[in-house]
């Protein structure tokens, strides 16, 4: 037999290993095998017994008796692979949650080899998870990001996402003799030539051909967005009209998707005068833009519509980022004295107090800050980063997913508008966005009366008497839905807690038609999100008809949709067809 360091192990003239080569290999894995069970049975004998915790130099004997828990288990998942005969019952832990869509794939558990591969793998996870939480003398703070970047490194090295360790790529690549890899190759170099991971099939949505189709026209321009009107879709409308602030980090046509999910084109069918504001991609004649700008966007826009159709107020929704700013907004009127301006105010998953702004917070260090700083020389932030950063959130979902789909299995992209959009991404000012992030994720300063200011007025959240409907998703991992919950402590008028079924989006995003999810109200005085739920009455299906009906009871009466109330027709001209240019602005 070779030495198994013997130079000479080189490849065969074919290029395929030769005898030596492999043996050599197996003498690697084997040695590896070697020097983790040595570990793991000194830490066993220093516990000298199994139910025995060793003791820490460090004051941590619960982390040191989690490891040692590691080793017997890992020790008892090996006896089961060599052994399956005399095997016990497999280790908690090792066979992962049941649902896990990674390993669906028979072979994952009827093959002995990937079987012991997933739950080697499952015991690994759940061992490291444990882990952060048996840590002694970290702060909460410091568990969460540990915790986030155990979740992320756990994510990053399951075996679906390699070649070799994946029996479903195995499998075609030995059916399809490689070429799942090429064309997987291909897949992969296009998007690091474009910067951005697809998740899509190019060419399948185009804003203005099957997205964003709801029938309107800009009637307003400025540096900082567009003002849409829609087309009345009803002879009567409600005589208060609707002013929608999208968040500036995407683009407005998440709530004007297909016309079969179009929030937008709903809205307008219930007799509805709907407006939109279409923010402008950042580009480097915003670099001094601050967050003062987008409440004084807002305002602006809720000043011409109130011109425009010559109404007292306007309802109006605010969507995540733009929600957080639509309260800036309305204690800023309530400061001058303008509150009647608006006459109710929607809150789609927006937060205002960030003490528990859930995962996002990870990303609010002192060294992201300064790469932000970094990557934004020309005043503004490349949407790429952002986009990059959310689908870390989901990494699982957004990213491995197609890591394995895309990558390594070589299979086309499934056309989506949610994900195109989600890929549609957009710039930011760099000035507003770091302050946003300082200002509210670190320093929470919004929930402070006074320590926030808008063009010179101290803001006050407590202020706020404008009646309120405020919707979260419970399984919201940008905004959580404690931390939604929060402004009904803050707010002093009539509010009305709505938490809908599903995340950010699809939570927000749920046609009545699709019949899909589901909702959860309590008209009790609860203190708590917990008391809340305890409490609550699950509705089926979309939250949208509870939302109406709310909206109209702010207001019933009806006039004819004509005059103004047809874009263009009155004191402004149409500027041109939705969705507009800003939306298609790179």
């Amino acid at each position: 037999m070779a030495d198994p360091h013997d130079d000479q192990t080189a490849r065969s003239a074919t290029g395929a290993p030769d005898l030596a080569e492999l043996q050599h290999w197996t003498w690697v894995m084997g040695r590896a095998q070697q020097m983790m069970m040595e570990q793991g049975l000194g830490l066993m004998q220093a516990g000298k017994a199994a139910d025995a915790p060793v003791s820490s130099p460090f004051g941590n004997a619960a982390l040191l008796q989690q490891t040692q828990d590691f080793w017997k288990d890992n020790l008892a998942l090996w006896q089961r692979f060599v052994d399956p005969a005399a095997a016990m019952a497999p280790p908690p832990g090792s066979d992962g949650d049941a649902r896990d869509k990674r390993f669906k794939a028979a072979a994952w558990r009827d093959d002995p080899y990937f079987d012991w591969i997933r739950r080697s793998y499952n015991l690994i996870a759940d061992h490291m998870l444990r882990g952060v939480d048996a840590l002694d003398g970290v702060s909460d703070q410091q568990k969460d990001k540990l915790r986030f970047a155990a979740k992320g490194l756990v994510d990053a090295m399951s075996p679906s996402n390699f070649p070799m360790t994946n029996p479903e790529v195995v499998e075609k690549t030995i059916a399809t003799k490689g070429q799942n890899l090429l064309d997987g190759l291909r897949n992969m170099l296009a998007d690091i030539g474009k910067g951005q991971l697809t998740h899509t099939s190019e060419g399948a949505f185009e804003v203005g051909r099957n997205l964003a189709m709801t029938p309107g026209k800009v009637v307003k321009r400025t540096p900082l967005y567009e003002l849409i009107q829609y087309t009345p879709a009803t002879g009567q409308v409600l005589a208060t009209p609707l002013v929608i602030f999208p968040p500036w980090i995407n683009r407005f046509y998440i709530l004007d998707l297909t016309p079969e999910k179009s929030f937008i084109r709903w809205a307008v069918e219930q007799g509805i005068t709907v407006f939109m504001v279409s923010w402008k991609s950042a580009d480097a004649s915003m670099k001094d833009v601050i967050w003062d700008d987008y409440v004084a966007a807002q305002v602006d826009a809720v000043d011409t519509i109130r011109a425009l159709l010559d109404v007292p107020a306007v309802h109006t929704i605010g969507y995540c980022v733009a929600g957080t700013t639509l309260a800036a907004t309305l204690a800023l009127l309530a400061a001058r004295g303008q509150a009647d301006k608006v006459a109710s105010a929607t809150f789609f998953t927006a937060q205002v107090d960030f003490s528990r702004a859930g995962e996002l917070q990870n990303f609010v260090t002192e060294e992201q800050l300064a790469l932000i700083g970094a990557l934004s020389p020309q005043g503004f932030l490349d949407g790429r980063y952002m986009a990059a950063t959310f689908n870390l959130l989901r990494g699982r979902d957004l990213i491995w997913n197609y890591v394995t789909n895309n990558y390594l299995m070589g299979s086309d992209y499934t056309p989506f508008d949610l994900l195109h959009w989600n890929g549609d991404t957009t710039n930011l000012p760099s000035k507003w966005h770091l302050s946003y992030l300082t200002d509210l994720y670190r320093d929470n300063l919004l929930v402070q009366p006074g320590a926030m200011s808008v063009a010179g007025e101290a803001l006050d959240l407590t202020r706020v008497t404008t009646p309120a409907y405020v919707q979260a998703g419970r399984e919201d991992h940008i905004a959580p839905a404690d931390s939604v919950w929060k402004i009904t402590h803050l707010f002093r008028g009539p509010l009305r807690f709505v938490l809908a079924g599903s995340g950010h989006i699809a939570g927000v995003v749920n046609p009545p038609a699709a019949r899909k999810y589901q909702y959860w109200t309590n008209d009790s005085d609860v203190q708590t999100l917990d008391d809340f739920v305890a409490g609550a009455t699950e509705t089926k299906g979309s939250w949208w008809p509870d939302w109406i009906e709310w909206l109209r009871a702010r207001g019933a009466n009806e006039v004819v949709a004509d005059g103004p109330r047809v874009p263009g027709q009155g004191a402004l001209p149409s500027l041109g067809d939705a969705p507009g240019e800003y939306v298609r602005a790179r």
